[in-house]
């Protein structure tokens, strides 16, 4: 592999973060007006069926190269800071292990 080649790689890795911080704060932002919305009707914060639900989709829709057992935990991951940021900046609620 030539040092263009690899440069160009990074690059592309690069460009692929950034997209993903893009996608991450999309994605937070639509879970803290779903989490207002949750608030004003009662909803409980917690959901572990719409959680399931999540991970077959996405298992189900994986095209690899990353297998499905990584696919779920980087999920669970993203769904754990979620929950984290409706806490935070909607229920008003300190982080677990900070109370």
């Amino acid at each position: 592999m030539s040092k263009k080649q690899f440069d160009k790689l990074r690059n592309e890795i690069n460009r692929i973060d950034q997209e993903l911080l893009y996608l991450f704060n999309r994605r937070a932002a639509v879970v803290v007006e779903l989490a207002k919305i949750k608030r004003k009707l009662g909803k409980r914060l917690f959901d572990p069926e719409r959680e399931k639900d999540i991970f077959v989709s996405v298992t189900d829709k994986n095209p690899g190269p990353l297998h499905s057992d990584a696919i779920v935990r980087l999920f669970e991951r993203i769904i754990d800071e979620s929950r984290r940021l409706e806490r935070t900046e909607v229920y008003n609620r300190q982080p677990k292990g900070q109370e």
